[in-house]
């Protein structure tokens, strides 16, 4: 019954670490270093609470994502990118999601080597936490995401790329390109999450085919499994909404702060030796 409470405290971990600037795959990694909780396989229980969080990301933006789908399957029949702005997100979304997928693929496993430690994880986010503070200063806030072309696109998906490193956030460092491009923090947000839907449900797919090959779970192991999914599903569809009403009128410094004080604290705990 203890690591059913213990998935859930991660799914609510998972809910709002992955759509505030804050690394949930940072989260998760401290999550199971302080707590000591050990599901079967670690990695394979974090994809499934971030499939809780694709989940939230379809039904939050289902309506979007439908009309940028028939937008794409029209393009073949009629190109119009110029004059239709549902084609020409479409086919950003898909562009730019083509660097996390090149990395993910061929440099996953050395990254996972070299960053996945609590003590890089404080370092990172902290490091990004005082980039993030840099870009919401200093960048003007003027476009909506229907103004963006190709190569700015591109360019906030090649920064996703920098998320698989633990602690620099998916949602952060592409808000960060995306405040770089001048967007406004809440359309640079929506761009983030859009962003993610393609990139999120590659690297699900491959790791639920790995779990469901292992053949290795019981009943309890499938409930600790579903209480974390249906938990980061829920909080992460109302971290969704309730974020992108905050950004229209608020800066981004309390994630700042949040970075600064947590990286920090990390650190001190792993001075004195504590460990879940």
């Amino acid at each position: 019954m203890l690591d059913v409470f213990y998935s859930i405290f991660a799914g609510v971990i998972q809910g709002l670490a992955e759509f505030l600037p804050i690394s949930s795959s940072g989260h998760l990694l401290l999550f199971h270093y302080f707590t000591g909780f050990d599901f079967v396989d670690n990695l394979s229980f974090d994809v499934v609470l971030h499939l809780g969080t694709l989940a939230a990301l379809l039904i939050f933006f289902w309506s979007d994502l439908w009309r940028y789908f028939f937008a794409f399957l029209n393009s073949f029949r009629k190109w119009d990118l110029k004059n239709d702005s549902n084609q020409r997100l479409a086919w950003y979304i898909l562009i730019a999601t083509i660097p996390a997928l090149f990395f993910g693929y061929f440099f996953d496993d050395l990254i996972e080597s070299l960053f996945r430690n609590p003590a890089s994880v404080a370092w990172v986010i902290m490091i990004f936490g005082l980039v993030l503070y840099f870009a919401d200063k200093y960048f003007a806030k003027l476009k909506t995401v229907e103004q963006l072309n190709l190569g700015q696109a591109f360019l906030i998906g090649l920064a996703q790329a920098f998320a698989l490193i633990p602690g620099v956030s998916r949602s952060g460092i592409t808000i960060v390109a995306g405040l770089s491009q001048k967007l406004k923090r809440d359309q640079a947000a929506r761009f983030s999450f859009l962003l993610s839907v393609p990139a999120v449900l590659a690297a699900g797919g491959k790791k639920t085919l790995d779990l469901y090959q292992m053949q290795a779970f019981n009943f309890s192991d499938l409930l600790i499994l579903a209480s974390g999914f249906l938990v980061s599903a829920l909080v992460g569809y109302l971290c969704i909404k309730y974020f992108l009403k905050f950004l229209k009128n608020h800066s981004l410094k309390v994630f700042v702060y949040y970075r600064l004080i947590l990286g920090i604290l990390v650190l001190f705990l792993l001075a004195f030796g504590f460990k879940g």
